[in-house]
């Protein structure tokens, strides 16, 4: 006690002495007005805020702080509220006190230094670490990348060992280089400090400087923070805010309160970093205007979902966006925010959508611990949408909307809902329309050419056909089938010309081994008014009839024709794109233009896309459907199922399609020929307990292997026994498809290299990057994560084409 009573006395003097001697207090004003937005505040949000940070530390949950609110460019509320410090002194909480940031380091240090070296081609986020460290590989983690580090999804624990022994950097960096993996990189997300305790090995290893020297440098001095360091030199510590009493008793104060980091010395990637609330102004504000230190596209590249497609957490790069931590975004502020926390106490999140940013500085851990932030950020966040009315314009929220398929009511959980909704197909439509798109004319019938099948039906199940032989002013002359028939039951190409039974109309194949087969007839063509184009598709690059639409797209064009085309739900939703996308130049039956295997849109968007990149020009109308949203999977819809092609018999098999359709080029069989078609792989030299024992150790999100046999009665292997697994769904939200066949394909390609040739699999991949990394053995996460940068341009270029 007396040795407690002793520290007090010389610690409060010490204080005294540096407050005495000290230059003049800093606070607002020494930072100048130029570089601060100005100060507007807002009466209303002073009235909500003060109370709620007022009643927090009235009931012991945080000592004090020091609350900015920041909006369109001005400081709306700022405030110091409480005490800085209870223990050994009490002291006044004031605006220009600095803060321990804690896990806040993770992004206002090692994120930004992280993306400067992208920006500077230093550093690829989909890089293995190995590249960089190559003691990194060590125990499995050859496969890690940067971009996995970031998102939390490499598959390291949470922390180093802190029961052993150890001190000093060096020691850090043998520890983390020796780790070893709890999960498969890219399979669960783990919030890990050696992520980013690495990732600051990675920027000390490429640069040649601490992270602490190249963040001052490039980050806070050309922003003009004066006030954040790590290691903060002791004429700040009477305006440090005090943490916890440390092993020994000393309270910390201006020494990292992470013991990790403590150990490293101050400097670490996770944790150490210091800084106040009007730095961290700065920050925000060059986050959300035209930022001095990183372009607008490596911001956005941050600030938006880069984790693994089948994962259910949102993590930006470094930044966290919808997850069990995103307390601090609260339940109204809108999508398309980010932002972090840290243990001590501190929180940023920022809102670039309404330009809004909540900065919330505390040392709620001060003087004993144990004390939850959580209740207080999320009534903060919630007060400020509610009070500056955050709400994006409808325009915007209609567009975040069409591109993630958010539901801001699942915080923390996937994204994409089921619902039970009504949807008018576009054919519904054109029928109450009363065929205006089709320009009828009582006295002189506008002559059609239909392209369908048998899924070609209204939301009552009327034939398309037959609404148009009964339509007034439509003249129906001739039918044109895909492949499969019109009926949608002939697996083969020998499909010839035919008459439907009812109508009586000409049905001419268009569908065979040439490409002449499959293009219409330029006399029929020229004998129509308008074509119109309505059949389901399956979401799929792959699935053939999209390509007949192109080619019927180009023959409108030459022909001058008009074509209508007919919207219809993409039965695996619109809000997911996944795949690689095909090479340019290798345009077949099979790959009619250069879009991902899962594409995300509605064939009458594909239409609109394909009419405007391949300058085609047609002149084109899509009659759009009513009621369809992006994150409706086909049974939302209150459709009817009705099998497009013979072995897709049902939604579960077209969900399984991008992955097993994109594999069964090789010398597989995916079930063609059997009850189950793309719900079992296998073949006769397969065990079928080694593979499915193989890829279940993948944990490989959505799906699980059950060991299986089967004896297809047609295509591949047919009246031969063949192992293999069957793949049973568990979790459609969670599913890559495409990856998952990447997976089926790799693990073949380890356990049977005699036996399995992968050569095929780029017939329908038609990605040679890809196929080569498989090839050489390459982790197949690892190959999804490089889908990814051409897929963000890819969703960019989409976006002018899509209707909902």
């Amino acid at each position: 006690m007396r040795g407690y009573l002793r520290y007090a006395l010389i610690h409060a003097i010490l204080c005294a002495l540096i407050l005495f001697c000290a230059s003049p207090r800093f606070d607002a004003q020494s930072i100048s007005p130029a570089q601060l937005p100005p100060y507007a505040p807002d009466a209303k949000l002073e009235a909500i805020l003060t109370p709620i940070v007022e009643k927090a530390i009235a009931e012991g949950n945080i000592p004090g702080a020091v609350l900015v609110v920041g909006h369109n460019g001005s400081i709306v509320y700022r405030k110091a509220l409480g005490k800085r410090s209870l223990v050994p002194t009490e002291e006044l909480m004031t605006e220009d006190t600095i803060f321990d940031l804690a896990s806040l380091t993770k992004c206002f240090a090692t994120t930004l230094s992280v993306m400067k070296l992208v920006e500077e081609g230093k550093l690829r986020l989909n890089d293995p670490v190995s590249n960089y460290l190559p003691e990194f590989k060590q125990n499995g983690k050859g496969e890690v990348t940067i971009r996995q580090l970031m998102t939390h999804y490499s598959g390291l624990p949470p922390d180093l060992d802190l029961k052993e022994h150890w001190q000093g950097r060096t020691a850090a960096y043998e520890m983390a280089m020796q780790e070893t993996l709890t999960n498969p990189p890219g399979t669960r997300f783990v919030y890990s400090d050696i992520n980013f305790e690495t990732l600051g090995f990675v920027v000390e290893k490429i640069t040649g400087q601490t992270l602490a020297e190249f963040a001052v440098e490039n980050i806070y001095t050309p922003l003009g923070m004066k006030e954040t360091r790590f290691q903060p030199p002791a004429e700040w510590i009477p305006r440090i805010a005090p943490t916890e009493f440390d092993e020994s008793g000393k309270m910390l104060r201006g020494t990292v309160h992470d013991p990790t980091a403590r150990r490293m010395g101050g400097i670490a990637g996770h944790a150490g970093l210091f800084s106040s609330a009007n730095d961290l102004i700065l920050l925000a504000e060059d986050l959300l205007g035209n930022s001095k230190i990183l372009s607008g596209i490596s911001i956005e590249k941050m600030t938006t979902p880069q984790q693994p497609a089948t994962a259910s957490t949102l993590r930006g790069l470094g930044w966290d966006i919808d997850s069990a931590f995103s307390t601090n975004r609260g339940e109204l502020l809108p999508v398309g925010s980010y932002g972090h926390t840290g243990f001590t106490g501190t929180s940023l999140w920022i809102d670039p959508v309404t330009r809004t940013y909540i900065i919330l500085l505390t040392n709620a851990v001060h003087p004993h611990g144990g004390k939850s932030t959580v209740a207080l950020r999320t009534k903060i966040a919630n007060a400020v949408a509610a009070s500056l009315q955050l709400n994006p314009s409808e325009t915007e929220r209609i567009r975040l909307a069409s591109i993630t398929g958010y539901n801001e009511s699942m915080a923390a959980t996937r994204r994409i809902t089921t619902r039970n909704g009504q949807v008018k197909f576009g054919i519904d439509v054109l029928t109450e329309e009363k065929f205006k798109s089709l320009h009828p004319d009582a006295a002189h019938p506008v002559r059609v050419g239909l392209i369908a099948n048998q899924t070609a039906l209204d939301s009552d199940g009327h034939r398309t056909i037959d609404l148009l032989t009964h339509a007034t002013g439509v003249r129906l002359v001739a039918i044109f089938s895909p492949e499969h028939g019109i009926n949608g039951a002939i697996d083969t190409t020998a499909i010839g010309n035919s008459t439907d039974a009812i109508s009586g109309v000409p049905v001419y194949s268009v569908y065979g081994d040439t490409d002449a087969t499959r293009r219409p007839a330029p006399q029929v063509i020229a004998d129509l008014d308008v074509i119109l184009y309505d059949i389901q598709d399956a979401g799929v690059r792959f699935y053939t009839y999209e390509t007949t639409l192109g080619y019927f797209l180009e023959a409108a064009a030459k022909a001058g024709k008009e074509i209508v085309v007919l919207d219809r739900p993409n039965p695996l939703n619109g809000a997911y794109v996944q795949g690689p996308i095909s090479d340019p130049g290798r345009t077949s039956f099979v790959n009619y233009w250069q879009i991902p295997v899962r594409h995300g849109m509605t064939i009458g968007e594909l239409a609109r896309l394909f009419n405007a990149e391949k300058n085609i020009n047609a002149r084109l109308t899509v009659v759009p459907m009513r009621g369809w949203q992006r994150g409706d999977w086909l049974d939302s819809t209150g459709a009817e199922w009705v099998t497009p092609s013979p072995n897709l018999r049902n939604l579960t098999e077209t969900i399984l399609y991008p992955g097993l359709g994109m594999i069964e080029g090789t010398n597989l069989s995916v079930g063609r020929g059997t009850d189950t078609p793309f719900e079992v792989v296998g073949a006769p030299w397969i065990e079928p307990h080694r593979l499915a024992d193989a890829l279940n150790a993948r944990l490989i999100s959505g799906v699980r292997f059950i060991p299986t046999t089967f004896t297809p009665k047609s295509s591949n292997y047919a009246n031969q026994l063949c192992g293999g697994v069957s793949v049973l769904l568990t979790d459609r939200e969670a599913l890559d498809a495409p990856e998952m066949g990447a997976e089926i394909a790799s693990t073949l390609h380890v356990l049977y290299p005699d036996n399995y040739q992968l050569t095929a699999l780029d017939r329908l991949m038609l990605n040679k990057a890809s196929f080569d990394s498989l090839n050489a053995g390459n982790d197949p996460r690892r190959i999804a994560e490089d889908w990814q940068d051409e897929i963000d341009k890819f969703m960019k270029m989409r976006a002018k084409y899509l209707l909902y």
